[in-house]
């Protein structure tokens, strides 16, 4: 892998020169395509504990690689304070090419970071209350995605959907349920919208409310997920705790710890041993009951008693204050703070037609997540929820996502797709057969636009680390779309096979052809989008 003798030769070369190499060698890709293909800082990292001038050791450091370049290098220069920069020859690409297809979609790109650690990625966790908005919607896709990140890079993932099925806003629901049953006004703090009506005249008559309409919840809260294509391995009920005493065992952990103390009829977490801004409330002085801390926190004492060595919860916008206190509350019970990890999605604001949606037929409030995907379909639905980072506001445009158009970024990219087997098609059908690869020269392939898929290509591997690390699956949808662009634009302006075109570059832009259709079908797969063969 170019990367790994670019980082070796450098090292070798600031051993040369008497200075220790840094434990990792910088290197990353230029910003501007003029300073190169990979540039370093190693010489600026160096120099301080090596007493040089940093831009005069990176001139030695230049002078050496010259005199003995690593392979592919065509040349190294010198750049501002001490960049060192690297102009490789096309051919590190043509190995780039050769990794792609002799791994496959299913061992390319494939980092081990997890080495078989086990993380539970618990999201949604919706309460069995009614249906599934549109932003429970961004956070299923973006929770699944997180999930496929994690499993692509060595981790052993467990999906989880908690389900808040006891407290207010379930005995609200039952009460819905019960007086539209009847025929009577909704309570009050009742909840309103046509679904609960359906529901109502769904329900068997003695039924009771609470445990039919906790079923019925998650029943159309897992076939609104299956529709998304999101899956989980579990769905854990906040019941189940009171039932087994596992409530009970956390308050006396955390007692064994001796961070828990009582003060005016209630009992306190000492949270702010742990960073917490003030301390909180475990069991209220009136009427002794449990905070919605408490029950949190013997859930996340379970998840960590089941082996899971990370713990990573998505959770809505408006919930980010609570993460302080349940973070000092693991802390107290043991559990290093980097072992639990909190990701926040922003809110949702959907359009039509430039004008926003803000009223469901369904619910007389929010739009739920099976009008979207009635209007937009899975595919779209997910790939727009993940065009950017879930911690900033989103804009969902329904048209655009459900436009057949190129500025339909999910169009675009499936297009691609379509396109490169297409092409494949089409050589099978002129009789055009594709020579196995060690036997093809590749030497052809030097259209700036033939480079540009092989470059997108070579930093897969990295961009997949970086969202992995990063929990950033946006990053794998920009470099989807950059992929997905520059194909279009070979396929526009190099010419696969036909009249003028020689076989041998007709075999290494079939090798090109395939390798990206690797590439493309290893990121949608990511973003759990389909690569469709056909449009």
């Amino acid at each position: 892998m170019i990367k790994n003798q670019l980082t070796d030769a450098l090292a070798a070369a600031l051993r040369g020169l008497g200075v220790e190499p840094p434990a990792v060698v910088p290197l990353e890709r230029p910003a501007r395509r003029e300073h190169g293909d990979w540039s370093s800082t190693a010489a600026l990292v160096s120099a301080k504990a090596a007493k040089r001038n940093p831009r005069q050791l990176a001139q030695e450091l230049v002078d050496a690689l010259i005199a003995s370049p690593p392979p592919h290098v065509q040349s190294v220069d010198l750049a501002g304070p001490g960049f060192v920069n690297f102009h490789l020859a096309p051919t590190w690409l043509y190995d780039v090419l050769h990794e792609v297809v002799e791994q496959g979609p299913d061992g390319y790109a494939r980092p081990d970071l997890g080495q078989g650690r086990s993380v539970l990625v618990e999201f949604v966790s919706a309460n069995p209350t009614g249906p599934l908005h549109a932003g429970h919607g961004r956070n299923a896709a973006y929770g699944d995605a997180v999930a496929r990140l994690l499993q692509r890079t060595g981790w052993r993932v467990h999906r989880e959907f908690y389900l808040n099925d006891r407290g207010a806003q379930m005995e609200n629901f039952a009460a819905s349920l019960a007086a539209r049953k009847a025929g009577l006004p909704l309570p009050e703090n009742g909840y309103a919208g046509e679904y609960i009506s359906e529901w109502a005249e769904e329900m068997p008559d003695g039924a009771d409310p609470q445990e039919w309409g906790r079923e019925r919840a998650i029943a159309d809260h897992k076939a609104t997920l299956e529709r998304l294509r999101v899956h989980f391995d579990s769905w854990f009920s906040e019941r189940s705790m009171l039932a087994s005493g596992a409530i009970e065992q956390t308050l006396a952990d955390l007692r064994d710890h001796d961070v828990v103390y009582e003060s005016d009829g209630a009992v306190w977490l000492r949270s702010t041993d742990f960073g917490d801004d003030k301390d909180r409330v475990l069991i209220r002085s009136e009427g002794g009951d449990y905070t919605y801390l408490t029950p949190d926190i013997a859930y996340h004492r379970d998840k960590y008693a089941r082996g899971h060595d990370w713990l990573i919860d998505v959770w809505g916008a408006d919930h980010h204050g609570y993460i302080p206190r349940l973070r000092a509350a693991l802390q107290a019970l043991g559990h290093p703070p980097e072992t639990f990890t909190v990701c926040i999605t922003q809110l949702v604001q959907l359009m039509r037609e430039g004008r926003e949606v803000r009223l469901s037929k369904r619910t007389g409030e929010i739009i739920t997540v099976d009008e979207v995907l009635e209007e937009v379909g899975p595919d779209a639905a997910r790939l727009t929820y993940l065009l950017q980072s879930v911690d900033s506001r989103q804009i969902f445009d329904l048209t655009l996502a459900a436009a057949q158009r190129n500025e339909n970024p999910v169009f675009y990219v499936q297009y691609a797709h379509a396109r490169i087997h297409s092409l494949q098609r089409v050589a099978k059908d002129a009789g055009v057969v594709r020579r196995p690869l060690e036997d093809v020269d590749l030497s052809p392939l030097t259209h700036e636009r033939e480079l540009e898929i092989l470059r997108d290509l070579a930093e897969l591997p990295d961009v997949v680390e970086l969202a992995a690390r990063e929990l950033a699956p946006h990053k794998i949808t920009t470099w989807v779309r950059e992929l997905a662009g520059d194909f279009h634009g070979f396929y526009h302006d190099c010419r696969v096979m036909g009249e003028g075109i020689d076989e041998a570059t007709t075999q290494a832009r079939l090798w090109l052809v395939e390798a990206s259709r690797i590439g493309l079908a290893i990121g949608l797969d990511l973003l759990g989008v389909d690569a469709p063969t056909t449009m």
